[in-house]
Parts: structure tokens; sequence; C-alpha cells
């Protein structure tokens, strides 16, 4: 049985803030602590308001108390007895606060507008950043979308299909498979140490080569780095990904490894570590 874990670069990427006021370290207000005061102003009762707002009357008291503190003056007002029985009222600073508040909650929502509509096509963003954040000793990172999985007795062999079209196969455990929740269509990258690749050079005619290795990538020579003994070639593919061998320099020599000249890069099936984002 395979379990599918949501695929967080399909979901809608959204902007998200709230505004406060701040005295010192100390929070005055938010939204919630607004709307009490706002929700007072309204009904004339602590009571009322704090049901309107969904809180205690003690959470309520306790947040008037703290704005009446950090305020450095009254913003609620209990009055007692009188001719209309008494009740709870505004100071005029706290009616002032409650309309700057607004006001600035009115800039806040068109900055996240704007914001947002700046990110358009951020989710792919997010996921290039993070396999490009991943870290590995594999010279090699070929990512693709999981085309085809064939379960064995014991191993699955699972397909790669890169940008350009070209095809990576790796075998391996049922167990990994699960871990990784591979499944067609989902998707992972490859990992493959530049001392597994093998470089070949097509004769004339263009035939396939006929080889056991099960990974047969083409390509054109981009670079050429020589050291003392080995030489370092980079195949670009099509499609722009590049794969990395490390051969000797004679090996370059005799395959007339240079820069534009076309390669096949190989390696087996077995070589391959498959990985995804978590």
């Amino acid at each position: 049985m395979t379990s599918e874990r949501p695929d967080s670069s399909r979901e809608p990427i959204e902007l998200g803030g709230s505004v406060w006021f701040q005295a010192g370290v100390h929070a005055l207000g938010g939204t919630s602590r607004i709307a009490l005061l706002a929700a007072i102003g309204e009904t004339g009762s602590i009571t009322s308001a704090a049901k309107a707002v969904g809180i205690s009357y003690k959470g309520a008291w306790d947040a008037i108390d703290t704005m009446n503190n950090l305020a450095g003056e009254p913003l609620v007002v209990r009055q007692t007895g009188g001719k209309g029985g008494g009740g709870t009222t505004l100071t005029p600073r706290a009616l002032k606060l409650i309309e700057t508040f607004r006001a600035v909650e009115r800039e806040h929502r068109r900055f996240l507008e704007r914001a947002g509509a700046a990110i358009e096509g951020f989710a792919t963003d997010w996921d290039l950043i993070g396999r490009i954040g991943v870290k590995t000793s594999a010279r090699n990172q070929l990512y693709g979308k999981v085309s085809r999985i064939i379960r064995g007795a014991i191993n699955d062999e699972v397909s790669l299909t890169l940008a350009g079209g070209q095809v990576i196969v790796a075998v391996l455990t049922h167990e990994s498979t699960e871990t990784l929740a591979l499944v067609e269509g989902s998707a992972a990258f490859a990992l493959i140490k530049a001392s597994w690749v093998v470089l070949m050079v097509e004769d004339e005619s263009g035939a396939p080569l006929r080889l056991s290795a099960r990974n047969q990538l083409h390509g054109t020579v981009q670079s050429v780095k020589r050291g003392a003994v080995n030489a370092e070639v980079s195949l670009m593919l099509e499609g722009g990904a590049v794969i990395t061998a490390v051969v000797t320099g004679a090996s370059a020599d005799v395959l007339g490894l240079v820069e534009g000249r076309t390669a096949v890069a190989v390696f087996k099936a077995s070589s391959v570590i498959l990985g995804v984002k978590d």
C-alpha cells in the first residue's frame, strides 16, 4: 500500500500578517484587543463586549487593565450608578486609537494584496530553492518526475524523466519506495557520483550502444577541466541539465572529448540514489 504525501508545491502560496501597536517591548493591542475596545464602545458593557469577541469577562478586564497601563492613560472608564445606571465608556484616546488602527489595517491589507500579486509563481521558485539547498557529496543532482514504477520480488525499478525527456532508471528496495512516497507523477532527484559515470562516444552510424548499463544519457561536452592525471568532463543534456564524469586524461584524448563533441554518459541503475524534498 502506497502512502501519498500532499505536494505543497501545488498549494497556493499567499502572504499573511497582522498589525498591532507596541509600547516598548510590550504589545499594547492588536486585532483582538482593538475589537474588544470597539465592542465596548458599541455595547457600553464589558460583559456584552467580551461575549461579542469570544473571551471571558475576566479576560476582557485583564486586557483592558493592560491597555490602560501601557497607554499611560485610561482607554476604558467604568462608571457606576448615576442617572443611566452606570456602564462602561471609551475615552477620546481610545476612540482615536481604534480609528488609527483601522486606518493602518486598511493600508496593511492593501500592502499584502500588492505583495501577493508580486509572488505569483512563487511556489515554483520555492520548490527550486529547496532543491538548490540540498547538500550532498554526489556531484550530479538531476531533477525530474517519476514516470514509471515496476515492482519486483524484492526491489523496485523507478524511472525518472528529466526535463529534456531523457529517462534515468534506478533500482531500490520496496521499503525505500514507500519511505520516499514515490508514485507516478511525483517529483524526485537522482544523485550520481561523478566517479560512477562512464563516458562513451557513438560511432558514425549513431547506432544505440549495446551495454548492460541501463542508463545512457546523450549530451554535448560543455567543458573539460584537466588535472595532472584525470579530467572532469561535463555534458549538457537536452533540457539544460548537466552531468559530470571523471575520466583519465588519456581516455579523454582517445575519445576526442572536447567542447561541442557529442557523447554519452553511462551508469548503472544500481548507481542511482533517489531523493525527495521533505
